[in-house]
């Protein structure tokens, strides 16, 4: 079981919902937190509610500039955990070029600027810890998820690239699955979401892969299986079942 007592990790996206539960199990673990977002205010309010040490540090993940002034604030870090994302349910037949091009810049190319500056750190020093938030999502295309089961998909593609590149280093890398959580995100889905939860649960079983290790978790357990399943049929009955 790892042990975050004492260990400093960056939070990036831990303004609200997923984020902020997770902030507040990890700080009540003994953890030290770097907390980031684009809200100022949003991460006060955090910071004021956490029981251990936290740094407030805005960003803006679209901001490549942005990204390099907040690590260089940083100092020296245990683990990075990457929460941040946006999202708008879309189909191709209502294409909507600025929203599809904002879940590519946050979910996935987003994650690729923070980790320009972790993965080179962790590397040098043979250690740290890296934690990427994906989606059920991503294990197939999905009706009405233009852009969001895409970055999706990629941002899993790019953890098993970096846990396959560094297995042989003191590095570990995680990716996290969740299902529906009732956020503001999910507030703007109009169908029924199966197995949604909270928060502070989901940030439990978050935070439990966290401790016990091991590369990728999936959650719900039940509904997961769906999705994981899925990528095991052929494209036409894929299609014919999906869409």
């Amino acid at each position: 079981m790892r042990d975050f007592k004492g260990k400093r990790y960056w939070l990036v996206g831990a303004s609200e919902g997923l984020g902020r539960a997770l902030a507040l199990k990890m700080s009540g673990a003994g953890a030290e937190l770097i907390v980031s977002a684009r809200s100022a205010e949003r991460l006060a309010a955090l910071a004021a509610d956490l029981p251990g040490p936290v740094q407030v540090v805005p960003m803006d993940i679209a901001d490549r500039d942005s990204v390099a002034q907040a690590w260089g604030q940083l100092g020296r870090i245990d683990g990075m955990i990457f929460l941040a994302g946006v999202y708008w349910p879309q189909s191709a037949k209502a294409w909507n070029g600025p929203e599809v091009e904002a879940m590519f810049d946050i979910n996935l190319t987003g994650a690729a600027r923070v980790l320009a500056h972790v993965v080179p750190d962790f590397v040098a020093r043979d250690t740290g810890h890296i934690v990427l938030t994906g989606s059920l999502s991503g294990f197939r295309g999905l009706p009405g998820a233009i852009g969001y089961a895409a970055s999706k998909a990629g941002l899993y593609s790019l953890a098993e690239s970096l846990d396959g590149d560094l297995k042989d280093t003191g590095v570990s890398v995680q990716l996290i699955n969740p299902g529906f959580i009732r956020t503001r995100l999910t507030d703007k889905n109009d169908f029924t979401m199966p197995f949604i939860m909270d928060p502070d649960p989901a940030a439990e079983i978050f935070f439990d892969h966290m401790r016990r290790g091991g590369f990728a978790r999936s959650f719900p357990t039940v509904f997961s299986l769906v999705f994981r399943l899925s990528a095991l049929l052929p494209h036409r009955l894929y299609r014919r079942l999906f869409f």
